[in-house]
Formats: C-alpha cells, structure tokens, sequence
C-alpha cells in the first residue's frame, strides 16, 4: 500500500552564528513569499537566496543563505 504524506516546511537562517529555525507561515506561500514575511524580522534576509530543499526528518528544509560578501 502506498501512503501519502504532506511533509512540514521549516526554514533555516543562520543568524551571526546562531542557526535559526523559522516556522512556515502560511503552507499555501511560495518559498520566496515566506523570505519576504521574514524579511521584516531579519533585515539580512533582504539580500538572501534560498537553498534547494533537503529532506530530513520527514520534513523539508529550505535553508536562507545570506549573498553579502565581504567589503575590501
């Protein structure tokens, strides 16, 4: 028999060396629609990309991965 399961969203940040877990606001939103919602908490998710999704744990990981290089 074949099951079906909706797997969890959660979305990772790593936020000046802390690794942050985010919940999914709303499972209907684009991935890129839940970075802006975050945006506003965390302005380093201005300049974020989001990494490709990584099953773990029956859920799927997205990870945002800041783009700001370093200056010099």
């Amino acid at each position: 028999m074949l099951l079906a399961t909706h797997l969890e969203r959660v979305f990772i940040l790593n936020d000046k060396g802390q690794e942050v877990q985010l919940t999914d606001p709303e499972p209907r939103w684009s991935v890129e629609a839940v970075l802006n919602f975050y945006a506003g908490t965390y302005p380093i998710l201005t300049t974020a990309k989001v990494s490709a999704p990584v099953i773990r744990d029956d859920r799927v990981e997205y990870r945002f991965e800041s783009v700001m290089g370093t200056k010099g």
